[in-house]
This record gives structure tokens, sequence and C-alpha cells, in this order.
């Protein structure tokens, strides 16, 4: 499959390695990528790699939690760079457990994963229209396929994203823009999957490359690995009663 020849990428949202690692990847290849950050201390082992390599990574500080500051600088970032090729929504992870239910984690969480991506993708979305091209991408999460015990927010957060971009594309289809959806499964050093050991769990710079490779390409959708994809879509299609009882061991 041709490869999209993409100038510029802004990797936004929370502080995830894998929009980092993503970040980097598409750097190597040449394009200007804006990555955001809270702080800028953060992303100095990144900018020290990209330094490295030759890659142009530059940091901006958004938060998505003041959507509105977080709008206006990404349209002024599109305005400097003569137009936004790619924009990634990263999102962030947390647990929340029905017996000791914190609102406030749930709260944050939808603010970045759900009101915070909405708002990153959608504040480039009229100019791109207008350029006739960009392309749009939204980071999901094989728990978006079924509810997960201990995941509640999460999960529904993120099947919100996942019916958000195939929406979009939907309606966007005769238009050319592209928009695409990354499912992502566990990552091999993130504090869950410490704590949970997947027998599929990925690498961030294997699931990074694997993103940018599907972006590149065009596609619709990307979820990886493919085991835990595949175990993920069968839970899909389970009668409802059994995946109650399934879904009591899952986690």
């Amino acid at each position: 499959m041709m490869e999209q020849e993409y100038r510029t990428a802004l990797i936004a949202g929370a502080p995830s390695q894998l929009a980092r690692e993503l970040a980097l990847w598409l750097g190597e290849r040449g394009m200007r990528v804006y990555v955001s950050a809270h702080e800028p201390e953060e992303l100095e082992p990144y900018l020290a790699r990209a330094r490295g390599s030759g890659s142009l990574l530059i940091p901006v500080e958004l938060d998505t939690t003041r959507v509105e500051t977080a709008r206006e600088r990404i349209l002024a970032i599109d305005e400097e760079c003569g137009g936004l090729d790619l924009v990634v929504a990263a999102g962030m992870y947390e647990e929340t457990s029905a017996w000791n239910f914190s609102w406030e984690k749930a709260h944050h969480l939808i603010q970045h994963n759900v009101t915070g991506t909405v708002a990153l993708l959608t504040a480039v979305l009229p100019r791109m229209l207008k350029r006739g091209r960009g392309h749009l991408v939204g980071i999901s999460s094989l728990a978006a396929y079924r509810g997960l015990a201990g995941r509640s927010a999460y999960s529904g957060s993120k099947a919100f994203i996942s019916n958000f971009m195939e929406s979009l594309r939907a309606e966007l289809w005769n238009t050319p823009l592209r928009i695409t959806c990354v499912y992502p499964g566990h990552l091999r050093n993130h504090h869950a999957v410490r704590a949970h050991p997947e027998p599929f769990a990925l690498d961030e710079k294997d699931a990074a490359a694997r993103m940018g490779r599907a972006i590149l390409q065009g596609r619709a959708r990307c979820a990886m690995p493919w085991q835990a994809a595949l175990f993920m879509r069968s839970m899909q299609v389970l009668p409802g009663a059994l995946f109650d009882r399934l879904a009591r061991h899952l986690r």
C-alpha cells in the first residue's frame, strides 16, 4: 500500500509514552512534529533522541483540560507551519473500581480521553476540509470492544472514541480527508502490565512503528497485537450471558 507524504504533524493529548514514541518515529521520516507536554522537561529524553537522529520534534504546551486555550494553540500551530497534515490525539489510562469509585479520577480521564480528544481533532477539521487535505487519528484501545472489570470509565471513554472516529469516517467518505482509529492492546512498560503480565504485550517502540505504518498507509483501523485484537473481537459476538461470566475474570 502506498504511503502518504506528510510534512507536518501534531501529536497531542495526555503524556503517553506510546504517543511520544510515535512522534519520534514520524520525525525520523522527515516530518516536522509538534508534540505536546504539560512541562517541557517531560520531553527532554525524547528531544535528545530526536537530536541524535536528526529529527525535528517541537515541544508545545497543551492542556486538554483547558479546551478553548488548547484549541486556540492548535490553530496557531496550524498557521505557523502552513497547515498541519496530520493530527493525532492520544489519551490516558486510569483504572476505576466500582468498589471504591473515584469521580475525580473518572472525570479527569473523561476530560482527556473524550472532551480533550474531540476538541483537539475538531479544532483543525474545518481548515482541513477547506484545504482539501489532512489526516485525523484517534487512539482508542482494544478495551473499547467490550466493557472490562475495573475499567468502566476507561473502556467507556475508548468506546466513545471508536464510534466518534467511525462516524467521522462515514460522513467524510467523499472528501480527501483520512480518518484512522488505532486500537492498541497492552504495552510492555505500562504499569498495568507490570502488575498483571500479559502474554502479547507490545514494546512501545514496536507499537509506535506499527501505528506509524498504518497511519502513513491511510488505513481506517489499526488493532494490535493481532492475537489480542482477535480475542477481543471474538468477545463481541458472544451471547451476553456468556460474556458476563467471562468478563468477571478479564483484566
